[in-house]
């Protein structure tokens, strides 16, 4: 028998009130005359072993009146078991994910999650169906629904806790958004099979650090039926703190005055150090730098100073527990030299020429050094002179002894530029171009043109397709020359004035192509130099003639390396890399992509002459190891499984549903309450005969 208001018990106590004055014998209520009795002392009622015999039957009705009451007002009940639906236990499909990013190299995370992955498997049934996935920026399947159902049943889970703990971690970024989203995925594909599906459940095994990329989770259409299950693992300590290369924008400037490297420090929310040190690694004579990062803060420093003639690739930070992200890796880029080429006789300070402003728009960056080089109008050129330019510009008439040079500069790939300063700059345009007698004339213009048609599907516009940045309209052109563009073969106008005539044209030729602006761009002509569109117009054709080719200086585990870009692919020969461990890795013939930056430090293509190094640091975010909050993945509506908190309030909440419905169909109180009457009765009967009797027996003894 259960009660619902148990406490109520405690009334049966009051038991004790009737046995209490059963014990004791109080003076008779009843006075006979007497004498008087001043000079005798009265004596209290004394208890006796015959008075505890008195009206036993009396005792017993009264106290179980009250014990009668006390269950009645506890609401008893005689309890059942609550009906069980479908077992939770029966034909699960559960999907392990398991972390292998950088950030599980922490100290303890990884036993914690082999250790937990051991506890989950050994929970299974026979009847359920388990696949195990790890991941970092994506997930890798590791043992498949049909691998686990082939094996022998007893030897499951210890056969996969056997090959999860020959696994370690590796060193990408965490991708948690694709991971959670590809273990629904196949569930998806598992359950094709299947009419009615049995429970699915995703078991998350992870330290849930901060720094995990959740994309894709936010409007994800969750499979029916699915639930996420989160075990993380916490590490033995929690202070850490990272190294960062404050990489510096490729079109910044680079002074006399250059501070030098600069190197950003974090420090974990939980952290309990704040005293470190960043030092070269293997560079005798370099001096460390001490650096203060309180908790939950960063600090960007310079880099410590090398020794005159030295070079570092490492940079260190000691002082942290983990030193997973402890490392940054360097190489030291160089501004890459271009050469442009001007054919002109102008001076250079001379304001009102166009060589006094292309010199100012090209201006010297960490990843480019232009030189703009000048050469006369009439003087022939020698393979010396165009040998490595990228850009060939000239703004007036060429002489006959140049333009054979300049062919064959295009049929190899170079690009000339003509800006049309006058109309005789047609004869040039047209022998290049393979017209004889191609001439122009002076455009007619009232008050001024301007840009009225541009093609911004053009790779020399495309820069400009933003809303933010496509109006060309403020550039005025005070004077042009009209070409007759019908004469030159394959042509392409770029750029119309508003009155239709061609502004900016293209012609191919032979590998190489010419680019004829039908104005200058001085102040005489136009407004185009004082524009804020000359100078990114002027890098976008200088790109387009294969100009701007600095890589990258920078890469992160897991990107993809086109190893076109650092000139060292071959389309006869494979390109052989040798990675920081010491290994090699051939890419077939052909191939530029690489993508097996699967750890951080210096990769070297060693089939390149020179050979070519390039550095891959650890993702940033790796080093935000703080713990991600469970609230986050519920704004995104992941379905995570109720915690073990709200389990049992839920299951107190049923099982008193389940009596209070109990309690109210048996109601045995009312019997309790009824009984209580009867026995109430019976007591006033046997109470009333019993003091007429004492009554009867006081009167005779009188």
């Amino acid at each position: 028998m259960s009660f619902l208001a148990p406490l109520f018990l405690l009334g049966a106590l009051g038991i004790a009130l009737p046995v209490l004055f059963h014990l004791i014998r109080r003076s008779s209520k009843e006075h006979v005359p007497f004498s008087s009795l001043m000079f005798l002392q009265p004596s209290p009622p004394r208890v006796t072993r015959r008075s505890r015999l008195e009206h036993i039957l009396l005792l017993l009705l009264r106290c179980l009146v009250l014990c009668l009451l006390a269950l009645g007002f506890a609401r008893p009940f005689f309890q059942k078991p609550i009906l069980a639906g479908q077992s939770a236990q029966t034909n699960r499909k559960i999907v392990l994910l398991l972390d292998t990013s950088a950030s599980m190299r922490r100290e303890g995370l990884w036993a914690a999650a082999v250790a937990k992955s051991g506890e989950i498997l050994r929970d299974t049934a026979p009847g359920d169906q388990v696949a195990v996935y790890t991941f970092d920026t994506r997930a890798h399947p590791f043992l498949s629904f049909e691998q686990w159902t082939a094996m022998n049943p007893g030897e499951r889970a210890a056969l996969t806790t056997e090959r999860i703990a020959a696994l370690k971690p590796g060193w990408a970024a965490t991708h948690l958004g694709n991971a959670l989203t590809a273990a629904a995925e196949a569930f998806t594909e598992a359950d094709k099979s299947e009419q009615n599906p049995g429970p699915r459940r995703i078991v998350l095994i992870s330290d849930l650090q901060e720094g995990a990329r959740l994309d894709g989770l936010q409007g994800y259409d969750w499979p029916r039926g699915v639930e996420v299950q989160i075990e993380p693992v916490q590490p033995k300590r929690p202070t850490n703190a990272g190294l960062q290369w404050m990489q510096e924008a490729a079109n910044s400037t680079a002074g006399p005055a250059d501070p030098g490297l600069r190197i950003r420090v974090v420090n974990s929310a939980n952290a309990r150090r704040e005293q470190f040190q960043i030092h070269w690694d293997g560079v005798a004579g370099a001096a460390p730098l001490d650096v203060y990062v309180p908790p939950n803060q960063s600090r960007i420093v310079q880099a410590p100073k090398l020794p005159p003639g030295a070079t570092g690739e490492r940079l260190v930070l000691t002082g942290d527990d983990d030193d997973f992200d402890n490392a940054v890796y360097i190489l030291q880029s160089h501004a890459e030299q271009i050469s442009v080429l001007y054919i002109g006789g102008e001076a250079e300070k001379d304001s009102t020429q166009p060589l006094y402003y292309l010199k100012r728009a090209f201006q010297q960056t960490r990843r480019e050094d232009i030189a703009v080089k000048t050469s006369p109008s009439s003087t022939p050129f020698s393979p010396a002179d165009l040998a490595g330019v990228r850009l060939l510009i000239a703004t007036d008439q060429l002489s006959k002894n140049q333009i054979p040079s300049l062919q064959k500069f295009q049929a190899d790939g170079g690009t000339i530029f003509f800006s049309m300063k006058n109309t005789a700059v047609a004869a040039s345009i047209g022998r290049l171009a393979g017209v004889d007698g191609l001439a122009a004339d002076e455009g007619s213009v009232t008050n001024y043109a301007m840009f009225g048609q541009i093609d911004f599907t053009h790779p020399l516009f495309a820069p400009f397709a933003d809303p933010r940045f496509s109006d060309f309209t403020k550039i005025h052109f005070w004077k042009y020359r009209r070409l007759d563009t019908a004469k030159l073969p394959d042509t392409r106008i770029l750029a119309r004035f508003d009155n239709g005539d061609a502004a900016l044209v293209e012609i191919p030729r032979g590998n190489g192509r010419l680019l004829i602006l039908t104005s200058g761009w001085q102040p005489a002509d136009s407004q185009l130099a004082l524009s804020s569109k000359f100078v990114p117009l002027l890098y976008a054709i200088l790109d387009l003639a294969g100009g701007i080719k600095a890589p990258p200086t920078q890469f992160h585990v897991g990107n993809e390396v086109n190893l076109a870009d650092l000139a060292a692919s071959s389309a006869t020969r494979p390109v052989t890399i040798l990675k920081p461990d010491g290994t090699q890795t051939e890419i077939p013939a052909g191939e530029s992509r690489f993508a097996q930056t699967d750890m951080p430090g210096i990769y070297t293509v060693t089939s390149a002459q020179p050979p070519v190094s390039f550095a891959v640091n650890l993702d940033p975010a790796e080093s935000r190891t703080a713990p991600l909050p469970i609230d986050e993945l519920e704004r995104l509506n992941v379905p995570l499984k109720a915690r073990q908190i709200e389990l049992t309030r839920q299951l107190d909440e049923k099982r008193r549903l389940h009596d209070t419905e109990l309690e109210n169909q048996q109601k045995l109180w009312r019997w309790l309450t009824l009984a209580a009457l009867v026995v109430l009765l019976c007591e006033t009967g046997v109470a009333g005969w019993l003091a007429r009797r004492t009554t009867f027996q006081t009167g005779s003894s009188i």
